[in-house]
């Protein structure tokens, strides 16, 4: 047993945490005559060694999950839903999500898509809700970062948050608030084209540069600002703001993640330099769900599609969940640290 958890912690430290690569940028700019204990040098460190682990990992996931997700074109994945019915559907249509696009403003489209196509509200709300806050790439970052315990409780709590409200929203009838123009709207079933290997390895390597692209200033963004709290931020400060000792913590984290827009590789460093200054887990991870599911931009691209009864009722209950969850992972955070 003892063998196997120092090969697992190897795995979870130098492979995925990439150690290796914070002690040799250390050594690099101890070289050059910076002071890697000092604020300035601390910062520089901080910030050259995550943006370079998180973009050689988000290169590394976004091939294989797009390869992945080759496989689930839109019209295969409105297949494979109705096929399923009440409660599993909803479990379906979460487990999908973890294959799709990381950023909420990229499956508003593909929500659209699937209920103009018909599928229940319930079910669509459910992939809606999962797609953003949970996929494969957060899985292995955050394993990268937490470790194995909190990157899977994360995820497990996500999916179950996604069940429940895309079957809350179906069990209230909510269906007569969404905008004509999208229940109205054509479903032409195309078949899907039968793509070689090649197909993929290309389809796979165009969404690595689309994404690194799109996401790469929002991981600067969110370096800069997680070392500018690892290094200068007083812990103190952190730990009265986001520490045991205020209540409200969790819900504050919460309405400060809510108009951000970024997603789960901007938003780790800074969860990883909170985490390191006392703020509490539970705390931080309402902090990320927050920013992935409900960034404003999404919610006026979701406005457009949903009356706003509808459009709040699904932020109530992505609040709720994403509050209570803080809670939880406060409580038990002995658990999983």
């Amino acid at each position: 047993m003892e063998v196997v958890n120092s090969i697992w912690l190897f795995f979870q430290d130098q492979i995925l945490g990439m150690k290796w690569l914070n002690g040799l940028i250390g050594n690099g700019l101890s070289q050059l005559g910076l002071d890697i204990n000092s604020r300035l040098g601390g910062s520089i460190q901080f910030f050259l060694y995550d943006v370079i682990k998180i973009t050689i990992l988000l290169c590394l996931l976004i091939y294989f999950i797009s390869y992945i997700q080759s496989y689930f074109p839109p019209e295969r994945s409105k297949k494979i839903l109705g096929r399923f019915h009440g409660i599993g559907a909803n479990i379906i249509s979460a487990l999908l999500g973890t294959v799709t696009p990381f950023c909420s403003c990229s499956s508003i489209p593909l929500f659209i898509g699937f209920t103009s196509a018909g599928l229940p509200l319930g079910v669509t709300f459910s992939f809606l809700i999962s797609s953003p806050m949970v996929d494969l790439g957060s899985l292995v970052l955050l394993m990268s970062i937490f470790g194995a315990k909190v990157a899977f409780a994360y995820v497990i709590i996500g999916l179950i948050i996604a069940v429940i409200g895309g079957t809350l929203i179906e069990k209230l009838h909510m269906g007569k608030y969404v905008e004509d123009f999208v229940k109205n709207a054509s479903s032409v079933d195309i078949s899907s084209p039968t793509l070689t290997k090649k197909d993929r390895v290309q389809y796979a390597k165009e969404q690595v540069i689309g994404t690194f692209k799109k996401v790469f200033p929002y991981i600067l963004i969110g370096v800069g600002i997680g070392a500018i709290i690892h290094n200068w931020i007083p812990e103190a400060w952190i730990e009265s703001i986001l520490g045991s000792n205020n209540p409200f913590g969790v819900i504050l984290a919460t309405l400060v993640g809510v108009p951000m827009y970024a997603d789960i590789f901007g938003t780790i460093p800074v969860a990883e330099a909170l985490l390191a200054k006392g703020a509490q887990l539970g705390t931080i991870l309402s902090f990320m769900m927050a920013v992935t599911t409900l960034s404003l931009p999404s919610l006026i691209m979701l406005k457009k599609a949903v009356k706003p009864k509808l459009l709040t009722l699904f932020i109530a209950i992505c609040t709720f969940g994403i509050i209570i969850v803080g809670y939880l992972f406060n409580i038990f955070s002995t658990l999983f640290i």
